[in-house]
Formats: structure tokens, sequence, C-alpha cells
């Protein structure tokens, strides 16, 4: 167990060290925080946190900056103790958020956006599973002669648009009959639970009566291929702004990651059986490509099952008081949005 004393002067170096990215040396300690301890005794600490795994020293005579250990330890205290939560933070976070919550299908690339504003962060907000919405209506419209325009309609007060290839014979008034028969044969299904049944319906080896019926089960197995939600991802220039990021190879590395969808529908499968925010400094990523950087990043609900995600990336000296406040609370208000809808 650390001790108090070192405890705190762990928590002062990295203070320090996260409003400038430099080695913090014993006397800056000193003079910032009132330990009422001498720079010889501080530096004594910081050479045995150092031994302890929690501070390094990136050069002979020079200051130390925290390891990834350091930081963990740091983000433990804030998260049991809730001394993350901020009040004006949390007003100013509202204020935004309240106007854009009319049209969900807007809320989630802007709603990226406030993160990124108020961070200084990459923010990123992934849209709940299609496979996890419940089906409304459809609406099919010819869109050339050989495609359809397809509109979905969730319970969740969400619109989808795709835009499908169709036999050029189907006239929209056969669009309408198709569209009629999905409504009253899916509505109430979840998007997941439609595709289970269509591939089950394809895959019987019998002939089906009506044409059109048939037609309307490829058009679900078109329309409902794909349960991942969409990726909105906000505030690059922000971050560019870091001195952290002044290598662009780092950058384009996490454009690359980000850009790659699949691997952040793994992280949020991985994290989506835990409660609460969660916190991957550097090398603690479960995704390779992100272990030169911290993540803040927690689910949203509906009612008690997790059905998207958002999150803040920036460097391993980001500022996690703010940024764990923003995205718990965030991650909240999302969640009663969708739990009133």
């Amino acid at each position: 167990m650390l001790g108090e004393r070192n405890r705190k002067v762990l928590f002062a170096v990295i203070q320090c060290y996260m409003n400038a990215p430099g080695p913090v040396g014993s006397r800056v300690v000193t003079k910032k925080f009132s330990f009422g301890l001498s720079p010889a005794t501080i530096r004594n600490i910081m050479s045995d946190l150092e031994e302890m795994g929690y501070l390094r020293q990136p050069h002979t005579s020079a200051g130390r900056i925290p390891t990834d250990s350091g930081y963990r330890l740091y983000v433990d205290t804030l998260i049991t103790g809730k001394d993350y939560v901020n009040d004006e933070l949390l007003l100013e976070l509202y204020k935004r958020l309240e106007t854009l919550n009319k049209d969900i299908n807007y809320f989630h690339d802007r709603a990226s956006k406030v993160l990124s504003s108020l961070s200084n962060y990459i923010g990123i907000i992934m849209s709940p599973k299609t496979g996890m919405t419940t089906l409304n209506k459809i609406e099919l419209l010819k869109y050339r002669k050989n495609q359809v325009a397809v509109i979905l309609f969730t319970d969740e007060a969400m619109i989808r648009n795709k835009v499908v290839s169709i036999d050029p014979e189907i006239s929209q008034k056969d669009l309408n009959r198709i569209s009629g028969y999905i409504n009253s044969e899916f509505a109430g299904f979840t998007v997941e639970e439609i595709r289970r049944i269509v591939l089950n319906e394809m895959s019987e080896e019998r002939n089906i009566c009506d044409s059109l019926i048939s037609e309307a089960l490829k058009i679900c197995r078109n329309v409902f291929s794909s349960a991942e939600g969409d990726i909105y991802v906000s505030g690059l220039s922000e971050m560019l702004d870091l001195p952290d990021f002044c290598d662009i190879d780092r950058i384009r590395l996490l454009l690359k990651t980000i850009e790659d969808k699949h691997l952040i529908v793994e992280l949020l499968d991985k994290i989506s059986a835990s409660d609460g925010t969660q916190v991957f400094i550097g090398s603690e990523n479960p995704i390779d490509e992100m272990k030169n950087f911290s993540m803040v990043i927690s689910t949203y609900n509906e009612g008690s099952k997790p059905v998207g995600a958002i999150g803040l990336i920036g460097p391993r000296r980001m500022n996690y008081l703010k940024a764990i406040s923003i995205v718990d609370m965030t991650a909240n208000y999302i969640s009663n949005i969708l739990l009133d809808r």
C-alpha cells in the first residue's frame, strides 16, 4: 500500500505533468503544493515512487514523469471517491445537449462535437447497434429502375436509410404491398430478430407461393444484414494542437484505428458487460493500435441493455478528472433520452 504522503507527491507530479508535458522536478512540486516538505524530502519520495514503478526518469538528472501504473492509481482514486463530479461542467454539458435531443438521428454526430469541444480531445460515439433497435415500420420508395430506397423507423425514434437492389420489374405498387407485408409480420421485432427469422426463411428449401413475399424476404436480408451502429468522431483538430501529437505518424495510426469500425465494435463488446465509465491508459488498451493513447469510455443503455458507447481519446497525460466527468454524464444523459422515448 502506498502511504498518504507518497500518494500526495505522486498525484502532485501527475497534475504538474498534465499542465506541462515535461519532466517534473522536486522544486516544482515544492513551489506548487504546500506539503511542508523540503525539496530534498520530495526528491527522495519521488525516487521511491520510481522504484515502485509509479514514476520514471526519462534521462539522468531530469525530473520524473508518470508511468501507466501511476496514472492507474490516480484514476482509481478519482473513480472510487467520485471526485470527478463537477456541477459547473454538468450544467454546461446538459445545456448543450438539451438543444440536440429533439432529433436523435443528428444527436450522435453533434454530441461527439460537444464532447471534443469541452475536453479538447477526440470525441467518439457509437450509435445504438441496429440489431438492438426495434422496427416500428418500413417504407419502400422506388429510387431507380433496379433500386429501392428503404426507410426504417424504429421504436427508439431513429430513422435509418439504405438503398438496395431489386428486380427492375417491381413497381411502386408492388413495393407498397411488400412494405405492408413486412410491417404486419415484423413490426415490434428487433432488427437482429428479423435478421434471424429471414435467414431461416430463406434457407428453407420450399417454394414461396407469392413472389412478392419472396422479394420481401430478399429486401429484408439486404437491409438487416448488418447489426453494427454508426460511429461519429470529432475533435482531431483539437488534438493536433496538443504538444503530445507533433508526431504525424502517431496521428495517422489513430485515424486508421478509428476508421476501422470493427475495432471499435470489438472494444464495445469488451466493455458492454461492465457498468459505469472505464479508463484505458496507454498499455492497458485492449486494442494494440491504441496503446499510445488513453481512452475514457462508457456504454449507454436502453433500459438495462447496453446499446451504444461514447468516449474520449487523448494523450496519456489527459485531464482524467474532466474526461471522466464528461463521459459519465453524457452516457447517463443519452440513456435517459432513450428511456423517455
